[in-house]
């Protein structure tokens, strides 16, 4: 455990954000941890069935999930993610649906 505010303690805000989600009419919550001129970092809660809609798709970006199930969709394919797993997103239009209460945290190269 640190004091530094440059560390993220990223179990505990996602327990928080889940609980924040829980009551949002969108059943989710984001969080940027980290940004900077080359990558960004951000830490999405979602309640169980919430969906992040079809969106284009970065130049390069990892979903890891923390907690949780989600299914990752693209017009053809799909993937379903457990916590522990992590993934490239694809470089197409993309969705994301939480199946379960879930955590997961983005990270995406910028360009």
């Amino acid at each position: 455990m640190t004091d530094n505010p440059a560390v993220a303690q990223v179990d505990t805000l996602a327990t928080d954000m889940l609980e924040e989600a829980r009551g949002q009419h969108s059943r989710r919550v984001a969080r940027t941890l980290v940004t900077g001129t080359s990558q960004r970092v951000t830490l999405i809660a979602l309640a169980g069935g919430a969906e992040l809609a079809e969106h284009g798709a970065p130049s390069a970006a990892t979903l890891h999930v923390l907690h949780g199930q989600v299914v990752l969709h693209t017009h053809d394919r799909r993937w379903e993610l457990d916590a522990g797993q992590l993934i490239a997103i694809p470089p197409q239009r993309h969705g994301l649906t939480a199946v379960s209460d879930a955590a997961v945290l983005l990270t995406v190269a910028l360009r």
